[in-house]
């Protein structure tokens, strides 16, 4: 391999995996591979404003790609400001690759300006967090780092480059990173226990998450759902992992309370997961929610999390999709085959109906099941799913990880992702405000994704914890705390998206909903709906 600056050689590898998008924020220790990018018309740099906007749009691609998303970062500074992202990305097993530059390895002994370990920062909110310290390993260390995120638990991974080794001259070939296939199923004897199990309960329970979607496994979920006629949690649940119509189909656990997993998991004997940890929440159970003498099996590919609370009879480390095959194979081979459930059927709004309902079903009424849809509409997200329920796989995002800011990001990455499909990413009119940014991103790189802005004035969602949170104290309920209010000044939310070049109204009536639908739908860039809801 001829030699060249590892600068250049880091871009070659890049177009080796497929790689052809940087979402960044620039700095001065990047700027030496920043310059290289100039020279390559074949790839792009999205530019976004805050470091934050750019891990939540790589976020948003990654997931509606099903494939990496790098991103730059700058330094301890920029690094410090994606640190809320990359929870969120971790949590949900994003296959990020980020990288950050340094000064360079030779300043490591003064304690200059910027200077700070990297790795260390970036360790808790990733995968796999890492520094190259020789030009003749930064193209080993970059496949280590897409291996390492596109292998199954995925997740984010970080790579420090320091600016000497990249500016270094390296004679490493470029090869396409390996992936490993986690295609595995469990012997047939741990099979036929898991199904015998399932087979004997009275009173069986599925719980699932988001590695049923990276499996692809929706379809032999249901399928093992019906033959077990077991009602379907999510937990962990953010992508489309079964259809939410289907009459089995439960709903979310939730992510803040453990009583509420308890009230509903206490009642089986026998409880199948797939596809995710338990449990999630803010405040979880300290004792096992189970009930005593239930049968538990746990069906994943990421053992960290398999009995890590809570014991389990039956720990199959293994691919979900032909795991819930060979299982449901078992399962029907002395069962009559389930009746085909009733086609859903979607319910009309009443005069009365919130804004939001209002607004979800004008938007369904000029869709179809090619719409995309990035959810961080928290308290008003049951009002959207009630007239535009996940139905499709990899056509719904939920927020996930528990911080705020990633649906205008995160919409903005699935449109790049998805340039052909409508893209509407819903958030809160709090979420919005910690990557407003990223509009002026999407006006800047012409995304034509589409956005509403659930406004009530409020962390509405902070009321309602304040709210248990007096109730199990036996406390009076009294005003919620005024840091909880937003109204005072009123956001100009529609004048914001217009001074970040993205074209918007405002819709406070009733009657102004569908003329708002059919002009965020008919304009061809991006377009931002502030939707007063409280």
């Amino acid at each position: 391999m001829t030699a060249r600056p590892g600068k250049i050689a880091i871009f070659e590898q890049f177009a080796a995996d497929g790689i052809t998008r940087m979402f960044g924020n620039p700095g001065t220790v990047e700027q030496g591979f920043l310059d290289v990018v100039e020279q390559l018309p074949a790839f792009e740099y999205v530019l976004a404003l805050q470091e934050a906007v750019a891990v939540g749009i790589a976020d948003g691609y990654a997931r509606a790609s099903a494939g990496p998303a790098l991103v730059q970062l700058h330094t301890g500074v920029g690094l410090g400001n994606g640190i809320g992202m990359l929870y969120q990305a971790k949590r949900g097993h994003s296959p990020l690759v980020v990288i950050a530059g340094e000064a360079g390895v030779r300043y490591d002994a003064m304690d200059s300006q910027m200077a700070v370990d990297l790795v260390q920062m970036a360790r808790p909110v990733t995968k796999y967090a890492t520094r190259v310290v020789h030009p003749d390993s930064v193209l080993r260390v970059l496949r280590r780092a897409v291996k390492i995120a596109m292998t199954p638990p995925r997740g984010p991974v970080f790579v420090a480059l320091p600016m000497d080794v990249l500016d270094a001259s390296t004679e490493e070939p470029v090869v396409p990173s390996t992936i490993p296939t986690r295609s595995v199923l469990p012997v047939p004897a741990e099979l036929d226990r898991a199904a015998q199990v399932l087979r004997e309960a009275r009173r069986p329970l599925i719980l699932m998450g988001d590695g049923v979607a990276v499996s692809g496994a929706q379809a032999e979920l249901t399928r093992v759902a019906e033959l077990l006629d077991a009602p379907v949690w999510g937990v962990d649940n953010s992508e489309l992992n079964m259809d939410s119509t289907h009459p089995l189909y439960r709903g979310q656990l939730g992510h803040m309370f453990g009583e509420v997993s308890a009230g509903v998991v206490g009642d089986a004997d026998a409880v199948l997961i797939v596809g995710t940890y338990v449990f999630p929440e803010v405040f979880p159970a300290l004792a096992s929610p189970f009930a005593e003498g239930a049968t538990i099996v746990h069906v994943d590919l990421d053992d960290w999390e398999m009995a890590k609370n809570f014991p389990v009879n039956l720990a199959l480390v293994a691919d979900p999709k032909p795991t819930l095959a060979a299982l449901a194979q078992r399962l029907g081979a002395d069962r009559p085959e389930p009746a085909t459930p009733a086609p859903w059927v979607r319910p009309e709004p009443t005069a009365d109906s919130p804004m939001i309902e209002l607004f979800a079903a004008e938007l369904a009424a000029h869709t179809g099941p090619d719409l995309v849809l990035f959810d961080e509409a928290l308290t008003a997200s049951p009002g959207l799913v009630k007239h535009l329920p996940p139905r499709v796989a990899g056509n719904y995002f939920l927020t996930r990880g528990g911080s705020l800011g990633v649906g205008i990001p995160g919409a903005v990455g699935a449109k790049m992702a998805r340039p052909s499909a409508e893209v509407v990413g819903f958030t809160g009119d709090g979420g919005s405000m910690y990557t407003i940014q990223a509009l002026w991103t999407a006006a800047r790189h012409d995304v034509g994704a589409k956005f509403v802005i659930c406004n009530n004035h409020r962390y509405e969602l902070l009321d309602l914890n304040i709210e248990q949170y007096w109730r199990e104290r036996g406390i009076d309920p009294h005003p919620h705390p005024d840091g909880f209010d937003l109204s005072r000044p009123d956001i100009d939310f529609a004048g914001l998206a217009r001074s970040l070049g993205v074209e918007a109204v405002r819709v406070s009536r009733p009657e102004e909903v569908v003329p708002a639908v059919r002009r965020m739908l008919a304009h061809p860039g991006p377009f931002l709906v502030d939707l007063v809801t409280g």
